[in-house]
């Protein structure tokens, strides 16, 4: 077969064709052998971005900032000998919201969950179309219903593999509608051979019975990682009820509660059956087995359970406290269900009425006992009610993890000003059930309430300045360093956790930020980021403070982030008709 590439550039070098004609069959040459087709749709957060730049504004009188002494929410930050995570929450498109974290998060995410939508075809996916301008709720007798919906999750997901690291892993919330879709398109995204497993979770724990054929009362939840070969999962905690119902000491062993299991037979060895000499001089055969060796020291440890009084096949004693957990399966039965999480928004809000289908906490903090770290960085792009946030939060007030949750969501209903917002602004401050039980707020956290706003996408050196000067909140997000302390005219410095930030908004004022730069603390890291028209950093004017500094150009930082994530302009052909 010809190559595919030297039969495009054949077909744009003939002269007998339309560009529209060579557009197509084009189309028809890199069309897929094998997975999904679809019809890509454009919508209207994605013509935004062919004229604009997404950025981020805060919005400053809604930041609930932790104040060691008086935790009191609205007060100046004062650095406590603990690191406070900054969570952030962004009111926006999550397509806009997520160009955004390609610049302060690229490589950065540790763990993606995500809730979109089902597409059930009951109203639950809105989409607007740009070629009839207006919002469409896609119901089931939709044509494209199923083309929208992965056009939609398509420009998202591969804008979401970008922000995680090489260690991180995704979880996707789905039912039947899509689960199949979902599946091949993450196996285009993320590769097939990053597919970490499905899993099946039991939503409800009732069963509706007005179905006509069989009730459903699960979905999923499809997982992949972002480089297989680099993942490495946690265990779960085990629970008391698993604990008594798994682990026993019949023998009253001085070591403690135990289980049995299979002795394990050596490393890269074959299927072949193992012969074993028993302490009664009994030989047998098994296939998973051990070494001789390897059967002695168990004998010698009293390691071995053989049960029939020593005519049965040897077990080996695997302790409680040796243990580091469950490993996690596909079949989650037994973790809250979709009816818990109501209660859990009933309990804040007094009414459960004021978010529709909610996951569980215990959901989310499952998922991230299992992907994440004390460290870890969260995304969650389909926030709805923020369960996510609220989860990580729990999480950290248990194991006394500092893990940062980042959530988006649009504000629909006003859903993320009066719900999202709300709810993790009660769960840091403490709030009431309706049974009049206090719950103690989780105040250790600073919680950043943000806005998408746009700058001008040409560039301009207007649109550069512009874009220079409300970067300043993406900075501090990139770099997580929020506290401000004094600067100088057209030079802003922030500082925190041993970083400092040194934001220049005209090239002119280079001289006094370098004798800024020089009154700050020698154990900083420090960012100095410049604006330029063009690539060059100045280098030489920071001359004296090179050896201290990490120096970067703005916008062009920017622009370089969003290059790759930004939909190409279309270009226009012209027929040009030739007059004799």
């Amino acid at each position: 077969m010809m190559n595919k590439n030297e039969l495009i550039t054949k077909l744009r070098e003939l002269d007998s064709l339309t560009f529209e004609e060579k557009s197509q069959l084009i189309d028809l040459i890199n069309r897929k052998r094998y997975g999904l087709v679809w019809e890509d749709k454009p919508e209207d957060a994605e013509e935004v971005l062919n004229e604009t730049l997404p950025v981020l504004s805060e919005v400053i009188d809604k930041a609930i900032i932790y104040n060691s002494e008086k935790q009191k929410n609205k007060t100046l930050f004062e650095n406590s000998k603990d690191e406070i995570p900054n969570h952030i929450l962004i009111e926006g498109d999550n397509l806009h919201a997520l160009t955004t974290l390609c610049f302060t998060h690229e490589n950065k995410i540790d763990v993606i969950y995500i809730d979109p939508p089902y597409n059930t075809g009951n109203k639950d996916f809105r989409y607007f179309d740009s070629r009839f301008e207006e919002v469409r709720d896609i119901d089931k007798e939709n044509p494209f219903r199923h083309s929208m919906w992965l056009s939609f999750m398509s420009k998202r997901l591969k804008i979401a593999k970008r922000l995680l690291k090489e260690t991180g892993v995704t979880f996707i919330s789905i039912d039947d509608n899509e689960v199949a879709q979902l599946k091949l398109l993450c196996d285009d995204i993320f590769r097939e051979e990053n597919y970490l497993t499905t899993i099946v979770r039991r939503r409800r724990k009732t069963q509706a019975n007005l179905t006509k054929n069989i009730a459903p009362v699960h979905e999923y939840i499809v997982c992949y990682a972002k480089n297989i070969s680099s993942l490495q999962f946690n265990k779960l905690t085990y629970s008391k009820e698993f604990i008594k119902k798994s682990f026993s000491n019949p023998d009253k062993d001085s070591r403690g509660l135990y289980q049995t299991g299979p002795l394990a037979r050596p490393e890269n060895s074959s299927n072949k059956e193992y012969i074993l000499e028993m302490p009664n001089g009994r030989k047998i055969k098994a296939k998973w087995s051990c070494s001789q060796e390897t059967f002695d020291r168990y004998v010698q440890e009293k390691r071995l359970v053989i049960p029939r009084e020593g005519k049965g096949m040897p077990r080996i004693k695997i302790f409680l406290n040796e243990t580091k957990g469950a490993l996690p399966n596909t079949w989650w039965d037994d973790i809250a269900s979709n009816e818990e999480g109501a209660k859990e928004i009933e309990n804040i809000f007094g009414t459960n009425a004021a978010f529709i289908f909610p996951k569980p906490t215990d959901l989310i903090r499952t998922i991230l006992q299992i992907a994440s770290n004390k460290n870890s960085v969260i995304l969650d792009f389909f926030a709805g009610s923020g369960t996510t946030l609220h989860a990580t939060m729990a999480l950290n007030s248990e194991d006394e993890g500092k893990r940062q949750c980042i959530l988006v969501t649009d504000n629909e209903n006003k859903i993320c000003e009066e719900v999202t917002y709300i709810r993790n602004k009660k769960v840091i401050e403490g709030y009431t059930k309706p049974n009049k039980e206090k719950v103690e707020g989780l105040v250790k956290n600073n919680f950043r309430y943000y806005k998408t706003a746009f700058v001008g996408r040409e560039k301009t050196l207007k649109n550069k300045r512009q874009l220079t000067e409300l970067a300043t909140d993406l900075l501090c997000i990139k770099e997580n360093c929020y506290k401000e302390i004094k600067g100088a005219k057209q030079i802003r410095i922030f500082q925190e956790n041993s970083i400092s930030i040194v934001i220049i908004y005209d090239d002119i004022v280079i001289p006094n930020a370098v004798e800024l730069i020089k009154k700050l603390p020698k154990d900083h890291t420090i960012k100095v980021y410049v604006f330029v028209e063009g690539q060059d950093p100045y280098t030489e004017d920071f001359e004296e403070v090179l050896d201290r500094i990490q120096l970067c150009t703005l916008p062009d930082a920017i622009y370089k982030a969003y290059q790759n994530i930004l939909p190409k302009k279309r270009k226009i052909e012209m027929e040009v008709e030739t007059v004799n």
